[in-house]
């Protein structure tokens, strides 16, 4: 994984250099989905698929092509949580696999959490063991709050007179 950044050295110049190396797991700080919420970038964790949704259509607003789009309930021992697969991502992954999402972001969907891959995530396959998924705490079925769904009371506004 090729990764760019800044570095601020100690004279306070910026430099802008290209990380070649792949990161290790060692240098990647895991978290559990129990602590998920929305709007978080850089969301690495290690989940398993408990069962993937049919897959259908889209057709892309910006370029009109077709992709598909799949939902996948995945979780740990602390919970679970839906997240979207597109287009090869749907068949990559099968029932009980172990995967380790790095780079991954949180949204709401209608208020609801989503966990997403992106286009600068990565997914793979691991051969780590997570025995129990905590399906009771499903984070994608409690609705939250946000600043940028707000169901309105009064959808279509009266104008005034003047």
């Amino acid at each position: 994984m090729l990764r760019q950044g800044y570095i601020n050295h100690n004279e306070n110049n910026i430099r802008k250099m290209d990380y070649t190396k792949a990161m290790s797991n060692d240098e990647i700080e895991f978290v559990k989905v129990s602590t998920l919420k929305p709007s978080l970038r850089n969301v690495n964790v290690t989940v398993r698929v408990v069962g993937v949704g049919e897959s259908r259509q889209i057709t892309s607003r910006r370029s009109h092509s077709v992709h598909s789009v799949a939902e996948a309930l995945v979780g740990d021992e602390t919970g679970c949580v839906v997240l979207n697969l597109w287009d090869d991502q749907i068949k990559a992954f099968d029932k009980n696999d172990v995967v380790q999402i790095k780079n991954g972001y949180t949204s709401l969907f209608r208020g609801f959490l989503r966990l997403n891959i992106g286009r600068r995530g990565v997914v793979e396959k691991v051969d780590e063991e997570i025995e129990d998924v905590d399906t009771g705490n499903n984070l994608s079925k409690r609705m939250h709050e946000s600043s940028l769904y707000r169901p309105s009371k009064r959808p279509f506004r009266r104008r005034r007179r003047r």
